[in-house]
Order: structure tokens, then C-alpha cells, then sequence
């Protein structure tokens, strides 16, 4: 086996090695409340000196979004808040007034993803919980930020797509007396592409996290973002790309030698891992397997897409019949291989990220997993069409070392040549048969149908990138943080003006949380609510109506928490004001069970 045999499995090897050993963030998902101190919704009869959160897992704090307001409106935290551990502690001010106080929070998961919510707790006697907006403690993410960060994300796939395709194609399958300057030029936009993606991912992060507008970023934010695993996986990409860029043109122009080469695998293996070291991978509960399975994932994505769109748009055009039926079949081969990797790797993050059919079904996670499968199957299907036309009419021959970008490629004089016999003639042997040989049986119907089918293939493949960049902004199903958390009370109620979405968690004797959904009467749009209004009551024992704090955290969804004791059916009455003069209240009865 020659020297050149050997430089791609070791840089393969080299670059899993470099990947594996990169810090990985801990293994969690969404971080997510747990217990709070004081209790929500009680009545105290003393202030405490802090208040106390206890989350899933450990968490980064966003300067300035975590604060006590109190019932005048004013901030009644004091000093800097603490994390210790999984606890987040903000301390408070002595002598504070009585009523209730809004306790809100916006933090940072283990995958770099903001997480934010609130709760109330009382003084002496309960008050109107102060207003988010008012007391500037909003914890909602802006939707402009959140919508560029998907479209920032898809330009990344597109440029890693355009990049990795490309140069492999150039490496081991242009004919070489075809030009590479187009296709070189491909992969260069590529290149730059993936750069301009990487540093919007890396300003978007900072109004994303901080909870900001698209233009409101400071500096100090900006150094929090940078110090973060998220950060550094991007800088590391970003200069994976340059150096990428540099290496492509002496294997545009056919002189990239062994080194060139084993570098560039090299490269492409360690940038391929900043996306799951950033993402929700590398917080799953076995990040080894996820990482190195989204890593599979993204390559055998970019060798798949990337061929197809130098087959349509260089190959099936400017090939002659000899050269393709030496290039469409290991091609083919190719795809199969990747799309068996895809399947393999999806799987295998599937059942991380979801675990549960319920999960599958139940959040926008699952829901978008589904569509991305249904897509991939019409994919693979017209792939299948394409491996027929290549199997019937593109029959592999013996073809001289016309095929390659020149320091790599396919039938290289070295690769054919039988023991004992020079390379040069071997390839004055190929030659001479080559005359010999019948014409191709590909004609140019043939050449047409595939090129349809890759056309097709690279439409849908479009459609899914753009959903996979929805999907690296959604919460995975495993975090159970989805459009309607899973719960053991889940309902659905309706009046002329919306449909309300109630699901209470863990519907047991003690603390519970409430997630309120209102939408458009057509139950598809969400519907903006100016004001929530909840009450417990439990008159089999009778309890009166209890006040439930609420806190919005979106124009259509609010939460609040509430100690329900004892076990019985709870009536809740859920009112919810659309504008200054037209509201809807509805009663739901909620069994309660003992824990």
C-alpha cells in the first residue's frame, strides 16, 4: 500500500483523537428549576437575607439578569449573585417592604442555550406581583435575535456543505483535464461563507444569552460570550476555516502534496467538532457518543450534499461519457456510504436527545425530528432512483489516470500498476486497451434523468439544513423544555376569544408548576395576553381561592408555581386579558394526588 494510502485513515485518526480530547461541556440537558428558597407562593413572616435556587445542573449567570424586584417596583437584591455549584444565590436588602416580590432569573445550560423564568414569594402579606417589563427584568430572548441565529446557523451548514465537498471531489474524482478553477472558486465561497456565519454566531450569542436587542451589546457581555465554551469552539473554527482556505489552492491547482493533504483532514475533523462541543451534544447525558456521532453526522452530511452539487452542477455537465462512468460509480458508492453514517448518527443522537415516544410526539423537538426524517426519506428515495441509473447505464470501466486533481485522485498511475511493472506503463497498457474498448452505455437521456434526480435531491437536502438550524435553537425533548411540557395534568381549553393551553407539573401534593399557552381561537397563532390572572381553591376542604404568581416570559406563555396540600381535585380559574376590554376566565378542575 503506498504512502499516500496511509495519510488519510491517520489524519482521520489524528483528528478524532484531537476531538475527543477537547474539554467537553457536562453531561445534562437544559438546566431547569428545581427548588427554590424561599418556597414560591408562600407567605413569609420574616424577609429572608437570600434567595436561593437549586437547578439540574451547573449554570452560568447573565450580568444583570437576575434580580429580586419588590412591591414597590424597586430592586431589592443586593450585591453581586453567587453560584455554588447547582445553587444560585442572590442576596437581599434588609428592611424591605411588605408584599409580594418577583424573583426573576436568566442563566446559561450546559449547551450554551439561555434559559429564563421567575417566581413570587410574599413578606408579611401578598401584594400584586410586580411587572416583569416595568421593574427591567424582562427574561424574555428577543425573537429577531433568535430568528438571525437559525439563519446564521443554516449559512453555516451551507458553507461547511460548499466547502468540504468540493475540496473532496477536486481530491479524488476531477477529471484533470477539466479546469478546477470553478469548482475551486465553489469551495473558496465556501470557505468564506462559513466565516462570515461563524462570527454572526459569535455576535448573536451575546444579545442571545443577554436577552438583549440585535444591536444592544456591550462589551462586558461580549468577554462573558468570548470566555465561554461557546466562544472558544467558534474561534477555533474560525481559524480551522483560514487555514482551510490557505491549504485549497495548491489542491485547486493540482500541486497540494501528502502533507497538504493530511492536513486538511486534519483540519476538517477538529472544525467539524466545534459544532457539537458548542451545541447539545456535548451536554447529553453520554457526550462521548453524541459528539462523536454529531461529528459523523455533519461530515458524511457535507461529503453527501457537497458531491451532490459538484455532480450537478460541474460533473453532469462538462464530463465526457468515458469520465463519468469512471466517476458516477464510486460516487454512488460514496453517497451509500454516507447516508448509512447519517442514519447510523441520527439515530444514535435520537435516542439521547428524545428517548421517549412521547417526547418524540410532544415537543417541538421531537416534531421537527419527525419532519426532518420524513424529508430525508423522500431523499434517500430519489437516491435510490439516481443508484439505478448508475448501476444500469453508468457501467464502471477501465479508464487511463485521466481522473484527479493531479497530488491525489482516482486511478493514479501508482494505484494501478501490477508488481513489478513501471507506473508509466502501466499506464501505456491502460491506453492502448482503452482504445479497445466498447463506447459507454450512459447516453444522454441518461445523463438527464440524473441529473433531475440530483437537482431534486439537493432541493429537499436545502429544506433540510434550514430545519436542522431550527432544531440547534430548540430545546431537546430530553429537557423536557418543549411548546407543552410534558405533565401529569395536561388540558386544553377554549372561548371565542382563544384557546388556553394548561399543563400543571407534577399535578402531586406539594410545589407544582404552571404553563399557560394562549392562542388564536383557530388554535394554530399565538394569542398575545396583556395580563394573567390564577387561583387555587380546594372547597371539599374548604380552602378559598389562592393566588397564584405568574410570570410572563412571552407574549402567549406564562408560568407560576404553587403549593398545593392536601391531595383532592383543585379548582383553578385561569383569566387571561387580551386587551383593555376583553378577557376570558375558565375554571378547570385538576386532581391532585398524594407523592
Amino acid at each position: 500500500m503506498t504512502r499516500r494510502r496511509w495519510s488519510i485513515p491517520l489524519a482521520m485518526i489524528l483528528g478524532a483523537l484531537a476531538i475527543l480530547v477537547l474539554p467537553a461541556a457536562p453531561a445534562s440537558a437544559h438546566a431547569t428549576l428545581e427548588q427554590t428558597a424561599p418556597v414560591a407562593g408562600t407567605v413569609l413572616d420574616q424577609l429572608p437575607g437570600e434567595v436561593t435556587l437549586t437547578f439540574s445542573e451547573q449554570v452560568r449567570m447573565v450580568a444583570d439578569k437576575i434580580r429580586v424586584t419588590g412591591p414597590d417596583g424597586n430592586r431589592a437584591d443586593s450585591g453581586k449573585p453567587t453560584v455554588r455549584d447547582t445553587e444560585l444565590v442572590i442576596p437581599l436588602k434588609p428592611g424591605g417592604p411588605k408584599g409580594t416580590y418577583l424573583v426573576s432569573y436568566r442563566i446559561i445550560s450546559a449547551d450554551s442555550h439561555p434559559v429564563s423564568g421567575g417566581y413570587s414569594f410574599s413578606y408579611g402579606q401578598p401584594s400584586a406581583v410586580p411587572n416583569a417589563d416595568d421593574a427591567g427584568s424582562s427574561v424574555q430572548t428577543n425573537t429577531v435575535v433568535k430568528d438571525a441565529m437559525s439563519v446564521a446557523r443554516f449559512l453555516g451548514f451551507a458553507g461547511l456543505v460548499l466547502l468540504i465537498g468540493p475540496a473532496l471531489v477536486l481530491f479524488a474524482l476531477w477529471p484533470r483535464r477539466l479546469s478546477a478553477r470553478d469548482p475551486g472558486r465553489l469551495a473558496q465561497a465556501g470557505a468564506g461563507l462559513l466565516a462570515v456565519s461563524t462570527l454572526l454566531e459569535l455576535y448573536l450569542q451575546i444579545p442571545y444569552t443577554a436577552g438583549t436587542t440585535l444591536f444592544d451589546v456591550s462589551g462586558d457581555a461580549a468577554r462573558e460570550v468570548m470566555g465561554t465554551p461557546f466562544g472558544a469552539a467558534h474561534l477555533v473554527r474560525l481559524g480551522v476555516v483560514i487555514a482551510a482556505a490557505l491549504l485549497l489552492r495548491p489542491l485547486v491547482a493540482g500541486r497540494a502534496s501528502k502533507i497538504d493533504q493530511t492536513l486538511l483532514v486534519i483540519l476538517g475533523i477538529v472544525g467539524l467538532g466545534t459544532w457539537p462541543i458548542s451545541g447539545h451534544p456535548s451536554a447529553s447525558p453520554v457526550p462521548t457518543l453524541t459528539v462523536v456521532a454529531d461529528v459523523a453526522h455533519l461530515a458524511a452530511m457535507s461529503i453527501w450534499l457537497g458531491g451532490l452539487v459538484m455532480l450537478f452542477g460541474f460533473l453532469l455537465r462538462r464530463a465526457n461519457a468515458r469520465e463519468l462512468t469512471a466517476i458516477v460509480p464510486v460516487w454512488s458508492g460514496w453517497a451509500l456510504f454516507a447516508i448509512t453514517v447519517l442514519v447510523l448518527a441520527g439515530t444514535a443522537q435520537a435516542l439521547v436527545e428524545i428517548g421517549t415516544i412521547d417526547a418524540l410526539t410532544g415537543t417541538t423537538y421531537g416534531q421537527l425530528v419527525i419532519a426532518k426524517v420524513l424529508l430525508l426519506a423522500v431523499v434517500v428515495a430519489v437516491a435510490a432512483y439516481s443508484r439505478r441509473i448508475t448501476s444500469r447505464r453508468f457501467t464502471p470501466v477501465q479508464v487511463p489516470a485521466a481522473v484527479g486533481a493531479g497530488s491525489g485522485g482516482y486511478l493514479e498511475p501508482d494505484d494501478t500498476a501490477e508488481d513489478g511493472e513501471a507506473p508509466e506503463e502501466e499506464a501505456d497498457r491502460d491506453e492502448d486497451e482503452a482504445v479497445e474498448e466498447p463506447p459507454p452505455v450512459a447516453s444522454d437521456g441518461d445523463r438527464k434523468r440524473l441529473r433531475t434526480a440530483v437537482m431534486i435531491e439537493v432541493a429537499i437536502a436545502v429544506v433540510v439544513l434550514a430545519l436542522t438550524s431550527v432544531l440547534v435553537q430548540t430545546s431537546p425533548a430530553r429537557g423536557g423544555q418543549s411548546d407543552t411540557p410534558p405533565g401529569p395534568f395536561d388540558t386544553t381549553v377554549s372561548s371565542d376569544l382563544l384557546k388556553l393551553q394548561i399543563d400543571i407539573s407534577p399535578g402531586q401534593v406539594g410545589l407544582n408548576a404552571i404553563h399557560l399557552y394562549a392562542l388564536k381561537p383557530d388554535g394554530v397563532q399565538p394569542q398575545t395576553v396583556v395580563e394573567w390572572k390564577v387561583t387555587a381553591a380546594l372547597p371539599s376542604k374548604g380552602i378559598e381561592p389562592i393566588t397564584v404568581p405568574t410570570l410572563a416570559i412571552g407574549d402567549d406563555h406564562a408560568v407560576g408555581q404553587v403549593t398545593l396540600n392536601p391531595a383532592g381535585t383543585w379548582e383553578f380559574k385561569f383569566t387571561a386579558r387580551v386587551d383593555d376590554l376583553n378577557q376570558s376566565t375558565f375554571t378547570v378542575q385538576v386532581p391532585v394526588k398524594s407523592p
